[in-house]
């Protein structure tokens, strides 16, 4: 048995046992200011070609990840918060030249190889610490301000169906907006400024390297507007991204800024169903795989069969007029989740990737992934 394998498999079972004696729920309290907690998971994903290209074929890989989290509370206003990341395995993830795969990832974790030099600032493993105080104006008003290493998908690009790569989509495509470029794991700051039912968040991060090898800064805005009608709760965002000029155009000649406008809407249709889509549109100046984005998809909730708790995840991708080598990529995904308890959940899925390439061979295929997660 692979080593990923052996340590996901044994920590998940360890784990799977405490929940008949630790009680349900997502935190562990030590003291009413200390809690721990975290995530969990393991994943086993086969791809099958459609048709055979030369250097690429079928090939099963796994991966796990561990992330415990620690927050400490010295006031009802005061936060500190530390996140770790651990990982086995890089799954089907593309880091192996000699076994080319899809250009998106078919699972959107922090594996082995991304908690390791993390955004070339010769980090490794620790994902997050920050601080952050509220202002609470009114029941309905508040304001929060956080400094510290960040992520900045903890802030824009949310979305009630897709934004998990644990527990909803695991490609990279459906969990966020590849497009919009959010990073994860550097230093920023963030401004979280809710009213009623509308919300505005802010983002700005210093980022040790990009995949040119520059420092550059990055910066998000997020207009939310959150309303609850008869269908149940919705949730309708706009995000405006850009960076600094500091990644390399088509021609390596010169560095340009990244931008993006990118829609990202979630709504219940009653007791059962919901539906969310993203719009994403970037800017052509910088090198880019992929300049748009349009994604969309259903949830089922598992009331309909008497499994509350469970559900079933169906997302849709489409990205294209890059100015690389492909020209668009298609992605289908559809996933069950089994939810054993508060802590435990099986996920079966399936994917359909496409790339289509201006010149050689186009790559499609399917990728058949279990995943074990474990929330604390």
């Amino acid at each position: 048995m692979a080593r990923w394998m052996k340590w996901s498999v044994c920590s998940l079972t360890a784990l799977a046992c405490l929940t008949g004696t630790a009680g349900y729920g997502k935190a562990y309290e030590i003291s009413e200011k200390l809690s721990v907690g975290g995530t969990m998971a393991g994943a086993y994903q086969y791809r099958i070609l459609a048709d055979e290209i030369p250097d690429f074929e079928n090939i099963g890989r796994g991966g796990a990840a561990f992330q415990p989290e620690v927050s400490f509370r010295p006031t009802d206003k005061d936060m500190f918060f530390m996140k770790l990341g651990f990982g086995a395995g890089n799954a089907l993830k593309q880091i192996d030249p000699e076994k080319p795969s899809f250009a998106l990832s078919p699972w959107a974790a922090d594996l082995e190889d991304d908690v390791r030099n993390i955004n070339g600032r010769g980090r490794d493993y620790l994902l997050a610490a920050w601080y952050k105080r509220a202002f609470d104006f009114a029941e309905d008003h508040s304001l929060g301000i956080t400094g510290g290493i960040i992520d900045a998908t903890d802030y824009v690009d949310e979305n009630a169906y897709a934004n998990d790569e644990f527990t909803q989509f695991m490609n990279e495509a459906l969990s966020n907006g590849p497009n919009v470029f959010a990073p994860s794991y550097d230093i920023g700051g963030a401004l979280e400024w809710e009213f009623g039912a509308f919300s505005v968040k802010g983002v700005a991060m210093g980022v040790g390297e990009n995949e040119d090898g520059y420092t550059y800064n990055y910066y998000a805005a997020q207009l939310g507007y959150h309303p609850k009608t008869g269908l149940g709760e919705g949730n309708y965002r706009v995000i405006f991204a850009t960076t600094t000029k500091d990644f390399l155009d088509p021609e390596q000649e010169k560095k340009e800024a990244r931008k993006a406008t990118l829609l990202s809407f979630d709504q219940e249709l009653g007791e059962i169903f919901g539906a969310r889509i993203r719009f994403g549109w970037g800017d052509e100046g910088p090198v880019l795989v992929w300049k748009n984005l349009y994604s969309g998809g259903i949830d089922i909730k598992g009331n309909w069969w008497n499994r509350e708790k469970d559900n079933i995840g169906i997302g849709y991708g489409h990205l294209s007029r890059g100015n690389q080598d492909i020209d668009k990529t298609h992605v289908f995904e559809t996933y069950y989740r089994l939810v054993f308890n508060e802590i435990l959940s099986a996920t079966a899925d399936v994917q359909y990737m496409k790339d289509d390439y201006h010149e050689g061979d186009n790559r499609k295929g399917w990728i058949l992934g279990v995943r074990v997660t474990a929330e604390f």
